[in-house]
C-alpha cells in the first residue's frame, strides 16, 4: 500500500526527518517568509488568505463560502490523486482543520491553520490536531488507537495497545486525557517504542538476535527518515559486514537508530578530533579518542560508523563530507543562484579523458573572465607600481620624478587625466585572460593529479607544488604581455615623447624579444603562486561560516589576505624583470641578464632598491588576485556543471532542512501554507504516520 504523500514530494523524501528543519524555522529566508526575531514565520495577511480560499471554496452555506475536504487537500495542496483517493485519508488529514467537525471547513478554520504551520512546534501541532479527533483539546486513547491503526505502518507490525508503555501514558485504564505538551513528548517516544516491538516481535525465539533482511525491513518501516539513499542502497551490506554476520543484535540495532538521531554530536566529535579542519582524515582511533569526552557516543556507535563509511566510500578513514551521504537532516544548500546547472557524468567513476579534457576548457574560460574583472579592477594600481620600480636614482640629474606613489598617482593623473592611469589595458586585457586562466587551470589539474595520487587527500607539499605549476606555466603569457604592457606604461613619463603602441612594441620585439627578462619571470611567478594557492586554500575555511560556507566577501578577504605574503616576498625579481623589460633611455644603466641587474641595481642602489614599489605591489597584486578568485569561483557556482571533478570548497552552505528550503511553489501557497506540504511529509515520516493514499475499493 503506497504511503501517503509518496508521489507529491519526490524532491523532498531524500531528506525527510523535519523535526529538526522546524527548529530553523525563522532563521532561512525568503522572499515572501522571513523570520521573526522569535523564530516564527511571517504569516499572510488576512486579506491574501481570504482571496486563496475564495479561489478555492467550493462550497456555499447560506451565503458564506466553505472548502470541502477534496478542495483543500487535492485542489489546494495536492496532497492526493484526484481519482481513486483514499475517502478515509482525506476525511483524517482535513480533520487537522475541521475543529468543529461539521465537515467543512471555515476561513476561520483556514486561517488560524496557517498560522498554526508559521509555529516552530508546527510539526507537533499538527500531528496533534491530527488525533485530536474530537477537537477538546487533548487526545484519548481511542482516538490515538483510531488513528494509528488507520496506518500502513501497524499493517505491517502491529503494536501492541496493551503494553505498559501506553499504560503509563494513559493510565492503566486508559481513561486519561493527554495534553498537546504531554501528547508531543508521547509520540516522540512512541516511535522509538516502536523499533523495539519491531525488533521483539522478530525474535520470535527471545534470543535476542534478529536477520539482517529482518534489520532491514524495520528500518525502512519506521526509521526511513534516518536513512539516506545511500546508507539505504547497501543497508543489507553494512549490517552483514557487522559483527554476527546474518544476524543483528538488539545492542547493535539500538546504537544503529541511535548512531543515525545524533549525527549532529558525530560531527562534533569530528571537528573535536581535527582541530575544527572539515578536509582532514580522522582514523577510528582518534574518533575514539575524541568521543571519550562525550559520553553519549559509545564504541559500538563508532564501529557502525565505520562500517558505513568503509561500505560507502571503501575508506577506513573518515572525511567530514562523508556525513553528507550518512546524515539525512545535513544538506548542501546552494546559497548562489545557478544560471546553469549541467551534470556531465552520472557518477565520478564515469569520468574519463574527454570529460577532465572539457573540465580543464571549462576552467580555463572561467579563468579568462575572472583574470580580465581582476586586473581591470587594479590596472591603475599596477601602473603606479611599474612606474616606481622603474625610477633610477643616480644616472643623470633631474629624473627622479615622483617622491612616492600617492606622488606618482596624482601627477598621472593631472598630466595625462582619467585614461591616463589605464594606459596599457587593452594589451593587458587580451594577455591577462589567457594568462591568469592557464595559471588558475593548471594549479586546479596539479592539485587533483597529485590527490588522487595521494589516496584522496592533498598534503601542504602538494598545494605548494600546484601552486607552483601554475605559476610556471603562465611565464609563455605573462612576460610578452608584461613586456608590452611596462613599456606602454613608462611612455606617459616623457613629455612629447614619440607615441607608443602595443603593436610597434611587438614589432619592435619580434618574438624572441617578448620573453627578455623570462627568467626573472619564472623567479617571480613560481614563488608567487606556490606561496598564494596553499595560503589561500587554508584562509577559506578560517572565514568561512558555521556551515562551511564562503560568501563572496570571505573569498575576497582570503584572497587579498592570501596575496600580500606572495606579493611582497618576491618583489626583488619583479623589479629585476622590470629594468631588463624596459627600454632604457640615454644615460640610464642597461642590463645584460638577471645576475647582472641584481649586482648593478645593488651597487648602484643600494639594497632597498630591490623593494621598490613593493607597498604599490602588494596593493595592486592583493586585490587583483582578491577579485580574481572571488569571480573565478562564484562564476562556477552559477555556471554550474558538474564534470565529476573537484569543486571549490565552500561554495555550498551545510545545513539542517530548513522550512524555507522546502517551501512550495504555488504562488497560492503563502504564509504558513508555504510549508504545509514538508510538515505533513513530516508527520508521515517523523512518526511512521503513513496514511493509504489510494482507494482499492
Amino acid at each position: 500500500m503506497a504511503a501517503l504523500f509518496s508521489g507529491a514530494f519526490q524532491q523532498e523524501t531524500k531528506s525527510s526527518n523535519l523535526f529538526s528543519f522546524l527548529h530553523s524555522v525563522g532563521i532561512l529566508k525568503s522572499a515572501s517568509c522571513q523570520s521573526m526575531a522569535q523564530g516564527s514565520m511571517k504569516r499572510a495577511s488576512t486579506a491574501s488568505l481570504k482571496e486563496i480560499f475564495d479561489k478555492y471554496a467550493s462550497l456555499e452555506v447560506e451565503g458564506v463560502k466553505y472548502m470541502t475536504d477534496e478542495d483543500f487537500v487535492i485542489k489546494y495542496l495536492g496532497l492526493l490523486p484526484e481519482e481513486k483517493y483514499n475517502k478515509k485519508s482525506l476525511h483524517l488529514l482535513c480533520g487537522v482543520l475541521d475543529q468543529s467537525k461539521e465537515g467543512r471547513i471555515s476561513f476561520s478554520e483556514f486561517q488560524t491553520f496557517e498560522g498554526n504551520l508559521c509555529a516552530p512546534d508546527a510539526l507537533y501541532k499538527t500531528a496533534f490536531q491530527l488525533f485530536d479527533t474530537n477537537g477538546n483539546g487533548s487526545v484519548s486513547f481511542d482516538e490515538f488507537v483510531g488513528i494509528t491503526t488507520q496506518t500502513t505502518l501497524h499493517n505491517k507490525i502491529p503494536f501492541n495497545y496493551e503494553s505498559d508503555f501506553i499504560k503509563l501514558y494513559f493510565g492503566k485504564d486508559k481513561s486519561r486525557q493527554v495534553s498537546y505538551s504531554e501528547f508531543s513528548q508521547f509520540l516522540h517516544d512512541f516511535h522509538d517504542e516502536y523499533a523495539s516491538v519491531a525488533f521483539k516481535a522478530k525474535d520470535k525465539d527471545g534470543s535476542g538476535f534478529i536477520t539482517a533482511s529482518d534489520f532491514e525491513e524495520i528500518m525502512l518501516a519506521i526509521k526511513s527518515h534516518l536513512l539516506t539513499d545511500q546508507v539505504k542502497t547497501n543497508l543489507n551490506t553494512i549490517v552483514r559486514e557487522g559483527a554476527h554476520g546474518h544476524h543483528v543484535s538488539y545492542a547493535y540495532f539500538i546504537a544503529f537508530i541511535s548512531l543515525l538521531s545524533n549525527m549532529e554530536l558525530i560531527k562534533k566529535v569530528y571537528l573535536n578530533a581535527t582541530q575544527g579542519s572539515r578536509t582532514a582524515e580522522v582514523t577510528k582511533e582518534d574518533f575514539l579518542y575524541s568521543a571519550q569526552m562525550m559520553s553519549q557516543i559509545t564504541p559500538l556507535e563508532v564501529d557502525i560508523l565505520f562500517q558505513i563509511c568503509e561500505q560507502i566510500h571503501r575508506e577506513k578513514k573518515i572525511l567530514y563530507e562523508d556525513f553528507q551521504a550518512i546524515a539525512t537532516e545535513q544538506y548542501m544548500k546552494q546559497v548562489t543562484r545557478r544560471l546553469t546547472e549541467i551534470k556531465a557524468v552520472e557518477k565520478p567513476e564515469d569520468r574519463g579523458i574527454f570529460m577532465q579534457i572539457l573540465e580543464s576548457a571549462y576552467r580555463f574560460a572561467l579563468g579568462s573572465v575572472a583574470g580580465a574583472c581582476g586586473a581591470t579592477a587594479v590596472y591603475p594600481i599596477d601602473l603606479v607600481k611599474t612606474r616606481m620600480q622603474n625610477q633610477r636614482t643616480g644616472s643623470y640629474i633631474g629624473e627622479l620624478m615622483y617622491r612616492n606613489s600617492f606622488d606618482c598617482f596624482k601627477k598621472v593623473l593631472r598630466h595625462e587625466g582619467f585614461s591616463g592611469l589605464y594606459r596599457g589595458l587593452v594589451p593587458q586585457l587580451m594577455g591577462v585572460a589567457p594568462e591568469k586562466a592557464i595559471k588558475l587551470t593548471m594549479n586546479d589539474l596539479a592539485r587533483d593529479k597529485i590527490k588522487g595520487y595521494n589516496g584522496g587527500t592533498l598534503p601542504i607539499w602538494g598545494e605548494v607544488i600546484a601552486g607552483a605549476c601554475g605559476g610556471a606555466s603562465q611565464v609563455m603569457f605573462t612576460n610578452p604581455l608584461e613586456i608590452v604592457k611596462i613599456r606602454l606604461q613608462v611612455a606617459g613619463e616623457i613629455a612629447d615623447g614619440a607615441k607608443v603602441s602595443a603593436l610597434g612594441v611587438v614589432k619592435e620585439l619580434g618574438i624572441f624579444g617578448l620573453y627578455k627578462g623570462s627568467r626573472a619571470c619564472f623567479l617571480r611567478d613560481i614563488p608567487f603562486s606556490a606561496i598564494y594557492f596553499p595560503a589561500y586554500a587554508h584562509l577559506k575555511p578560517a572565514f568561512a561560516d558555521e556551515n562551511g560556507y564562503n560568501s563572496p566577501l570571505s573569498l575576497l578577504t582570503a584572497g587579498a589576505i592570501a596575496g600580500m605574503p606572495a606579493a611582497s616576498l618576491v618583489t626583488p625579481a619583479d623589479v629585476i624583470k622590470t629594468r631588463l623589460q624596459v627600454v632604457a633611455r640615454a644615460g640610464q644603466t642597461t642590463y645584460s641578464g638577471v645576475m647582472d641587474a641584481a649586482r648593478k641595481i645593488y651597487a648602484e642602489e643600494g639594497f632597498s632598491a630591490f623593494w621598490k614599489g613593493s607597498i604599490a605591489r602588494m596593493c595592486r597584486s592583493s586585490p587583483q588576485f582578491g577579485v580574481t578568485l572571488v569571480t573565478y569561483e562564484l562564476l562556477q557556482r552559477v555556471l554550474y556543471i558538474d564534470f565529476g571533478g573537484s569543486r571549490p570548497s565552500g561554495s555550498v552552505s551545510e545545513g539542517v532542512k530548513g522550512a524555507m528550503d522546502m517551501s512550495s511553489s504555488n504562488p497560492d501557497h503563502v504564509g504558513g501554507y508555504q510549508v504545509a506540504r514538508p510538515i505533513f511529509l513530516g508527520v508521515e515520516s517523523k512518526f511512521g504516520l503513513l496514511l493509504p493514499r489510494f482507494s482499492h475499493s
